[in-house]
């Protein structure tokens, strides 16, 4: 990693002795290792999902609500044999998959990771569950080792990513990192159990004062992914992190909001998927506890 090209930030530094965009060195950093039982059904199952939360983002986005790991860069250094182990011991615990999150920067010691797993004995499926700000070249090299992405879609309008997640390009790259992950895994399948073995599922978390940008992002995964790919709409927000310094996000979607996306999924026929009950609870109880 002596000139990085790992995300589309493409900063070019020498990792063991400079930081880029995201701030991450050359060594794996964790946040934490859970079962999660707090995703879609078709993840978490019975038995939780083998959650494994990376330190360190290339989005940094002002409402993060894993911020004290992706934003402030809390984590602990590990080894890549250290990696696979947890792998292991997830799939000793009763883990329905391993469930990789924010895994971006560190796909190269992740690859080796597997690799070192797989010879150890893992069989469960393996999630890249990402904010889909990928590199095309990254996630051909990932080709194989990976079951099922499940990446966001966060953004349409371009001043929406740049305002709140720093980037000006993220709807191009992100929709073609998505049609890329669709080639390489395609629509989702499932065991006797319900749950996902192989495929794609597209995550969108709806943001308040934002419901245009969303209807944007479902009309295009309409339009341009096939029908029996699942989508994944989440109205978990609060205003986490630095939200609360922006006026039309600092607080939680009305039920209002709910119901016209509600309508709109049905309206354009999307099929297949999830949506959030709309719910006036603490939604922060879903946010792990960070053991880094």
């Amino acid at each position: 990693m002596n000139e990085c090209t790992i995300c589309p930030h493409k900063c070019k530094v020498d990792r063991s002795k400079n930081l880029g965009r995201c701030r991450a060195g050359d060594k794996i950093e964790l946040g934490g290792i859970s079962l999660h039982k707090f995703e879609e059904p078709c993840i978490s199952g019975e038995n939780g999902s083998g959650t494994i939360f990376f330190s360190k983002c290339n989005l940094n986005c002002v409402f993060c609500q894993n911020y004290e790991i992706s934003n402030q860069g809390h984590g602990k250094k590990i080894e890549i044999e250290d990696l696979a182990d947890a792998m292991i011991k997830h799939q000793e615990s009763g883990a329905e998959n391993i469930n990789l999150v924010s895994p971006t920067i560190y796909a190269d010691q992740i690859k080796k990771s597997i690799k070192i797993a797989k010879e150890n004995g893992l069989k469960i499926p393996i999630i890249y569950n990402t904010n889909g700000y990928e590199n095309i070249e990254t996630l051909k090299s990932l080709d194989g080792y990976i079951d099922i992405y499940l990446p966001d879609l966060k953004y349409y309008y371009q001043e929406t990513a740049l305002k709140y997640s720093g980037v000006k390009n993220y709807f191009e790259i992100t929709t073609n990192a998505i049609k890329e992950m669709y080639r390489q895994v395609g629509a989702p399948q499932f065991n006797e159990k319900g749950m996902i073995t192989k495929g794609l599922i597209i995550r969108h978390l709806v943001l308040p004062n934002n419901i245009e940008n969303t209807k944007e992002v479902l009309k295009w995964i309409k339009e341009n992914i096939a029908q029996e790919v699942y989508v994944s709409i989440m109205m978990q927000y609060f205003p986490a992190y630095q939200a609360k310094e922006y006026n039309e996000i600092n607080r939680k979607l009305t039920k209002e909001e709910y119901q016209e996306i509600e309508k709109y999924i049905y309206d354009i026929g999307i099929e297949n998927g999830y949506i959030q009950d709309y719910s006036e609870e603490d939604e922060e109880q879903y946010v792990p506890k960070w053991d880094y």
